[in-house]
């Protein structure tokens, strides 16, 4: 494709996804934060103790704690160890004659949503089609750029991670989040794998790869629904974040849909 041709569905794309954005927060969106700040979060080490024991898990609570969400574990399933605190009254009073208290530890068990049955969790919003052989011409380009692209297992809880000079897919995605996850790592590693020191904020640096994914997903023809807008809320961006990196973005963009595709805009 011709990089005029390129540019102009860039900036078509961007033009949607600014709009979507300046609506706020989707329906999907809020009801899936509203369902994940239901979760606890675990500490360091307990969340190392999890990563051990099952390195698949996502989502995980305890057996009382999936009731709430109108799921029910599995008969049979065994849980996964964690450490909780608890606080045993002490006998005695403090130096003050307040009532003392003692920190312990004990052993408790949680699950991961893939041992439970029942209702559904709100899910984020995905990215649906058929990149009909464009992952083939996106895996052709991350070559070329000289980044090794790579499929492993487990990303614990994640699709896919740019390393620096190396890209990690989880295997076993459907096609369309496997192309929509790559091109999202490509931008990171095509925008982010410079001096760490001159690198911009967390907020920015998903902004940006999420915004060029978007415009190379449009460019193919996939269905992006409200998953860009979403993930870019999801992680404090907004309109003016966008607009702040639009050159970079539509460039990196802009790059790759002229190496990936061969579609004339009508």
């Amino acid at each position: 494709m011709k990089a005029e041709q390129a540019k102009k569905l860039a900036d078509e794309a961007l033009e949607q996804l600014n709009q979507a954005l300046e609506q706020g927060k989707s329906e999907n969106l809020t009801a899936y934060l509203a369902a994940m700040g239901r979760f606890y979060n675990y500490s360091f080490g307990n969340v190392m103790l999890i990563a051990s024991q099952k390195p698949d898990a996502t989502h995980v609570a305890g057996f009382k704690g999936w009731q709430k969400f109108s799921r029910f574990v599995k008969k049979g399933e065994k849980g996964i160890v964690i450490i909780a605190p608890m606080r045993i009254k002490a006998k005695e009073q403090g130096e003050n004659g307040e009532d003392a208290s003692i920190l312990r530890f004990r052993a408790a068990y949680v699950f991961d949503v893939s041992q439970t049955d029942g209702e559904p969790l709100p899910e984020f919003a995905h990215v649906g089609g058929n990149p009909n052989g464009h992952t083939d011409r996106l895996k052709d380009f991350v070559q070329q750029q000289g980044i090794t692209l790579e499929y492993v297992e487990t990303l614990y809880g994640a699709d896919g991670v740019s390393k620096g000079g190396s890209i990690e897919l989880v295997q076993g995605l459907e096609p369309a989040a496997e192309f929509s996850t790559l091109a999202h790592e490509l931008a990171h590693e095509m925008l982010h794998k410079g001096d760490a020191t001159q690198r911009p904020s967390k907020t920015v640096r998903e902004t940006e790869a999420e915004a060029v994914a978007f415009v190379v997903c449009q460019a193919v023809g996939l269905d992006t629904n409200s998953a860009a807008a979403d993930y870019i809320q999801l992680y404090a961006g907004d309109k003016a974040t966008l607009a702040a990196s639009l050159d970079r973005i539509q460039k990196t963009a802009s790059a790759i849909i002229e190496a990936v595709c061969d579609r004339t805009p009508q």
